[in-house]
């Protein structure tokens, strides 16, 4: 992180969560547990107004940008990745709202002075069989109209933060099949969360399933205007920054591991036998890489005048820095070897949590389709149209 590091400002933030590091790592195994979450972790990043990170200086908050936003994202998930993945997503949601202003204005209104206060937030979009929002699903949920309230029925799953909450942002389709995204309060009546959150990997983000059974909020309770689309989507960049930071632990882990790791049949550190040696180089070097990808496609996306153009080089490094990470994982198991699959040694933990990038979003068949579409329509008009043979 600190390669990265430029101004008075990220190096105070960057103390602040180094500082938080060693406790965030010693409640980790306690995430293991089915149902569990990072209360603890929540508070104390709330302690150090995280939750303000993003929010605009005119509403009480911070003001800081994707830069610094990412670099904190790193160091938390490099101490607890599930509550770097959880938090995340509130700051993010706010940095979005900060650089694009795509909200109802009264609703961004008392949105921001709800934050300000300590509110916590994130979306939740996805539902059980009916597709992902990523590929043009249609919401179930549904909301209707009556008098001067909204009555919202449906469920969400994969709900991150979910015993945190204050504010859920619903996507419910109109009897029109018109989508609009509903402001769902957690304590509104009819709003329940059902523990399903059973996964193997980040355990601890508490992704539950939201259930909504006749909810009436008020018809003010709309975030955004139908169709309103942000121009700019750098904060879901915090996802590679999450597997990055995991990745970095394991690699700490195993170098520390294998310098201090002598068997009496060697004599010595294994760190300086040669093949270890090269597996650590090739750890260093894929690590490098990829923060490299990492932070250069933030300064990019900071100086793009037009940051829609910046869509591909977002999924591209999406995809890129999570692979990566996840070979550097493997390579890590590999140095301090069959000790890391045992539950009492945080490496299983890193190897399981990091298989979960795979599933956030974008999805890898989704942007190497596009991919090859642009490629080959590039060709196709280059030629002519024409075949080469």
């Amino acid at each position: 992180m600190d390669a990265f590091i430029k101004t008075p400002e990220q190096q105070k933030l960057a103390a602040q969560i180094q500082a938080l590091q060693p406790t965030f790592q010693q409640r980790e195994p306690e995430l293991d547990a089915l149902g569990s979450f990072p209360h603890e972790n929540i508070q104390d990043l709330k302690n150090i107004q995280y939750h303000t990170l993003t929010l605009p200086a005119e509403y009480g908050g911070q003001g800081l940008g994707l830069y610094e936003y990412i670099l904190a994202q790193e160091a938390i998930s490099k101490a607890s990745g599930p509550t770097g993945l959880s938090i995340g997503w509130h700051v993010g949601i706010v940095l979005e709202f900060a650089e694009n202003r795509h909200w109802h204005p009264e609703s961004a209104k008392w949105l921001m002075k709800q934050i300000a206060s300590g509110a916590l937030i994130n979306t939740a979009a996805t539902e059980n069989n009916a597709g992902s929002p990523a590929r043009g699903a249609l919401p179930r949920t549904t909301a209707v109209r009556d008098g001067d309230e909204w009555i919202i029925n449906g469920e969400k799953t994969y709900t991150s933060l979910a015993p945190a909450l204050d504010y859920i942002f619903v996507t419910a389709a109109l009897e029109t099949e018109e989508v609009m995204t509903f402001i769902i309060p957690r304590e509104a009546e009819g709003v329940s969360i059902d523990e399903t959150w059973d996964m193997l990997a980040m355990r601890g983000t508490a992704s539950h399933t939201l259930v909504l059974q006749n909810v009436r909020i008020p018809a003010s309770y709309v975030l955004k205007p139908s169709g309103a689309q942000a121009a700019g989507k750098g904060w879901l960049l915090h996802i590679p920054a999450c597997y990055i930071g995991i990745a970095a632990a394991a690699r700490d882990y195993a170098i520390d591991f294998a310098s201090s790791y002598a068997p009496a049949s060697l004599g010595k550190p294994i760190a300086e036998t040669p093949n270890i040696r090269q597996t650590i180089g090739e750890m260093e070097l894929e690590l490098a890489t990829a923060r490299h990808m990492l932070y250069g496609t933030v300064e990019r996306y900071e100086l793009a005048p037009d940051k829609s153009t910046m869509d591909e080089a977002l999924d591209v490094a999406k995809i890129a820095v999570t692979h990566a990470a996840m070979g550097i994982v493997d390579k890590a198991m590999k140095i301090v070897g069959s000790r890391a699959l045992s539950e009492a040694n945080p490496m299983h933990r890193h190897y399981l949590n990091i298989r979960a990038g795979l599933y956030n979003p974008p999805m890898e068949d989704m942007v190497k389709a596009q991919l090859a579409s642009k490629a080959i329509e590039f060709f196709k008009t280059k030629n002519g149209g024409e075949s080469i043979t």
